[in-house]
C-alpha cells in the first residue's frame, strides 16, 4: 500500500470514528503530543488530553455530540515520514442549541509510528463556501 492510501485509510479511521461520536477510538487517532488549533477555541491546545478533555467539556456543559461527519475534496502530500492531509469536512452536531450542520476545512498533519500513522497536528476553520459554526473533529 502507497503511502497515499496508508494516510486516506488513518484519516478515513479518524473521520469516522469522529462521525460516530466514538472519543475512545477519535483520540487514538491521535499521538499524545498532537496540536490543535480550532477557530472556535481560542489558542491553541497543546495536547491530545487537552482536547480530549475540552470534548468532554463540552459534552457535561452543552450536550455535544456529533450526529455524522463526512469529508471530501482530499489531498494527501507525502513527506516521507510525515504526510500532510487536508480535506472538505461537513459534520453534523447537536448541542443545547439544537442541530447544526458545519461546513470546515481542516488540515491533519500524520506522521508515521510503526506501521501506523498518528496525527500530531489538526488544524480546522471555517469553510467560507459553506455555512454553520465551528467544531473541532
Amino acid at each position: 500500500m502507497s503511502t497515499t492510501d496508508e494516510v486516506l485509510s488513518a484519516a478515513a479511521h479518524l473521520v469516522d470514528a469522529f462521525g460516530r461520536h466514538d472519543e475512545a477510538a477519535y483520540f487514538e487517532c491521535f499521538a499524545p503530543e498532537a496540536t490543535f488549533i480550532f477557530h472556535s477555541t481560542p489558542g491553541r491546545l497543546t495536547s491530545a488530553a487537552a482536547y480530549r478533555d475540552l470534548w468532554r467539556e463540552w459534552e457535561r456543559e452543552d450536550g455535544f455530540r456529533v450526529l455524522a461527519c463526512s469529508s471530501a475534496r482530499q489531498q494527501v502530500q507525502d513527506l516521507g515520514k510525515v504526510a500532510v492531509f487536508s480535506h472538505d469536512v461537513t459534520t453534523v452536531i447537536r448541542s443545547g442549541s439544537g442541530e447544526e450542520t458545519l461546513a470546515e476545512r481542516e488540515t491533519i498533519v500524520f506522521r508515521r509510528d510503526g506501521d501506523r500513522w498518528l496525527a500530531v497536528h489538526e488544524h480546522l476553520s471555517p469553510d467560507p463556501a459553506g455555512a454553520g459554526a465551528p467544531t473541532g473533529g
